[in-house]
């Protein structure tokens, strides 16, 4: 558990976390979902694909991921020999619960001739049962390398897997999970701000349901979501997936305007990830002072799961062809 956070008043917590993450020879990562002061003070903000790369390519002693639960064990999987810290062990994921292991286990069992590509957004234990894990930003790149005649099974996000196969014309076996920052998007709430900012594009995360991917005229991962902002003609952008990457386009744009698409209420509110918002300034300093809390992976579990992350950066990078693939024996 993490240390109580009571008596930090008096501390300069950014000067204390950089003085710690130089002492501790620590990298800071953090995702676009983070709260602002956490992406600043981060080394790299990017998204799960970009995150898991500088992971693993890091020469730092320890990682402090500003994340959730799966991206630090990610982090663990790729680079067993650092100590990777999560200031909130807490943080997790709603897709992940959407998926308990031994549920996922009987249901490959079910379609032994299915592949199993599944979403980052998923426990160790799915990983391990998984063939290729995919990120928002590579799973189009991964789907087009798999054979036609290949059955698939995907998971855990069936708006991210219909998605895909709606825009590739691949039918698969989708999980039905679902991510609770993106299902609170209002189609008519959307409709409404659009009639409001006539001419203004949409950018949508595929997490969100058809419904609102329907309005979009983007829609990618939070890093193309990014560059969509930076390469697109007008000057304001709505942006349909967790608030905070706003902060990342305010600061590289402040000539534009971005405004988050609204929930059921109106507003984006109830669209700020309740797990991402577990991390803190506090809880990062606290983490670097005592290296704790540590994410640890029994080894034979972490060897199992790294399979599947392996196959993603390969076939990210296109260095794997058709024939190396099949369902597992």
């Amino acid at each position: 558990m993490n240390a109580p956070v009571t008596n930090l008043s008096g501390l300069d917590l950014r000067e204390e976390i950089l003085r710690l993450k130089k002492e501790r020879k620590a990298i800071i990562l953090a995702h676009y979902y983070q709260r602002p002061e956490l992406q600043d003070i981060a080394d790299f903000v990017g998204d799960s694909l970009e995150l898991s790369k500088k992971a693993q390519a890091s020469d730092a002693d320890v990682i402090a991921f500003c994340g959730v639960r799966f991206m630090a064990e990610t982090a663990k999987i790729l680079a067993p020999e650092k100590i990777v810290v999560l200031p909130d062990l807490d943080a997790g994921c709603s897709l992940e619960d959407s998926c308990p292991p031994d549920k996922f286990k009987a249901f490959r069992e079910a379609h032994p001739d299915h592949i199993a590509l599944t979403y980052i957004n998923c426990s160790t234990e799915v990983k391990a049962l998984s063939d290729i894990i995919v990120t928002s930003s590579s799973a189009e790149k991964i789907l087009a390398q798999i054979p036609e005649s290949q059955p698939i099974i995907f998971g855990p996000d069936r708006h991210l897997g219909g998605y895909l196969s709606r825009k590739l014309g691949r039918e698969m076996l989708l999980w039905p999970g679902v991510c609770i920052v993106h299902e609170a998007f209002s189609e008519t709430e959307l409709v409404k701000l659009k009639a409001q900012h006539p001419g203004a594009p949409v950018a949508a995360h595929p997490e969100c349901p058809a419904h609102i991917v329907d309005h979009a005229d983007y829609v990618g991962s939070t890093s193309g979501i990014l560059q969509f902002a930076k390469d697109m003609d007008g000057d304001t952008l709505i942006v349909a997936t967790e608030p905070h990457i706003i902060h990342q386009m305010e600061k590289a744009m402040p000539e534009k305007t971005f405004i988050g698409a609204p929930g059921a209420d109106g507003n984006c509110n109830c669209n700020i990830c309740p797990y991402m918002a577990l991390n803190t300034m506090e809880k990062l300093y606290l983490c670097l002072r005592d290296l704790e809390p540590q994410v640890h992976i029994e080894e034979g579990l972490r060897l199992e799961a790294k399979k599947s992350l392996d196959r993603m950066l390969e076939m990210a990078a296109g260095t794997v062809g058709k024939g190396d693939l099949g369902a597992r024996g």
